[in-house]
C-alpha cells in the first residue's frame, strides 16, 4: 500500500509549519520561533528571552546560557571571573577529544564552569555557574579544579558560596581522572562548611551523574528550578536494575522535593530574591 492509498490524493506531511507574524511579514522576514515542549505555544526567540527562557504560557523552563544567568543572579556589573585561563587536556588521547575541545574554545567557551567573585542583592559571594553549552556542562579535571579553587577562595574569604548547577555528569573523555573530581570537589566542601559557612547550591535542568553525587547536593540549601532533572543513574538503567517500572515524575524536582532532597523549587525570575533574602538572614543570623 502507497502513502497515496493510505492517506488519500495528498501524502502527509512530514513537517509541521510554524506560524508566521503579520507584523513581520513587511519586512520579509520571520523571526525564530520556539515551540513550548509542555504546552505546545509557539513564542519568538526574542521574546522568550525578555522572560528569561520562561515559557509564558505555561512556565516550563527551557536552558539558560551562562552568559544570561550571571546576568540574571549578580549585581550588574559585579562579577569578577576566576581561572579563565585553565584549560582541559586530553590526557588519555581519547579519539576526537581535542578537536572538540579547540571548537569549543575557538567558539568563545573556556570551560563547563565559570567561578568569580560578585554581589547578589547587593550580598558579596563566591558564584559558580556550570555551561551545559560546553560538552552538556560534563565535570572533567579542570571543572573540578574551578569547583575546589572557588571554595578554597570563598574559605580564605569567609564568603558563602552559590552554584548554579546544569550537567551531564562526568565526562567519559577524562576517564578516572574525571570521576576522581568527585572526591575532590566534596573534600573542599567538607572543609568549607566545616567552618560554618554557608553554601547554596540550585540545581537546574538537567543536573546529572558525577555532579549530583558530589559537590551538587552537599549544600546547606539546595533549590532547584521547576521541572528540572535531578539524579544519577537515568531511569533505563535503574528500572534495569529493579526491574520495576518507575513514576513518569520520577527524579524531577518536584519528586525531590517531596522526598527531601530538595529545599525549595524556585522559578527563574524568582531566584535572584530568594538568594539576596537567604544570604541577608545568614549574614544578620536571622
Amino acid at each position: 500500500m502507497t502513502i497515496k492509498d493510505a492517506f488519500g490524493s495528498k501524502p502527509r506531511k512530514k513537517y509541521v509549519t510554524l506560524p508566521v507574524y503579520a507584523e513581520d511579514l513587511q519586512y520579509g522576514a520571520v523571526p525564530p520561533v520556539k515551540r513550548c515542549p509542555r504546552c505546545g505555544l509557539r513564542t519568538r526567540e526574542e521574546e522568550l528571552a525578555q522572560h528569561w527562557n520562561v515559557c509564558p504560557a505555561c512556565g516550563h523552563h527551557f536552558p539558560l546560557a551562562v552568559e544570561r544567568r550571571l546576568e540574571l543572579v549578580a549585581d550588574a556589573g559585579s562579577f569578577e571571573p576566576f581561572d579563565e585561563t585553565l584549560r582541559s587536556v586530553d590526557v588519555l588521547g581519547f579519539p576526537g577529544y581535542a578537536d572538540k575541545l579547540a571548537a569549543l574554545w575557538e567558539s568563545g567557551r573556556s570551560e563547563a564552569i565559570v567561578t568569580g567573585r560578585a554581589t547578589v542583592g547587593g550580598e558579596p559571594v563566591v558564584l559558580g555557574v556550570m555551561d551545559s553549552e560546553f560538552m552538556m556542562g560534563s565535570m572533567g579535571s579542570v571543572v573540578g579544579e574551578k569547583v575546589t579553587r572557588a571554595f578554597e577562595r570563598a574559605l580564605e574569604a569567609r564568603l558563602p558560596v552559590i552554584m548554579i548547577t546544569a550537567s551531564g555528569g562526568a565526562r567519559m573523555q577524562e576517564g578516572m581522572v574525571s570521576l576522581l573530581q568527585m572526591a575532590k570537589t566534596s573534600a573542599a566542601v567538607g572543609r568549607f562548611s566545616a567552618a560554618g559557612l554557608l553554601y547554596i547550591s540550585v540545581l537546574t535542568h538537567p543536573t546529572t551523574g558525577g555532579v549530583t553525587a558530589s559537590f551538587a547536593t552537599l549544600a546547606d540549601i539546595i533549590l532547584a528550578e521547576p521541572g528540572a532533572l535531578v539524579l544519577f543513574a537515568g531511569p533505563r538503567v535503574i528500572e534495569q536494575t529493579i526491574q520495576q517500572k518507575l513514576p513518569p515524575e520520577f527524579q524531577r524536582a518536584e519528586a525531590c522535593l517531596q522526598h527531601g532532597l530538595v529545599d525549595a523549587i524556585v522559578p527563574r525570575q524568582e531566584l535572584k530574591a530568594v538568594l539576596a533574602r537567604l544570604l541577608a538572614l545568614h549574614r544578620t543570623g536571622g
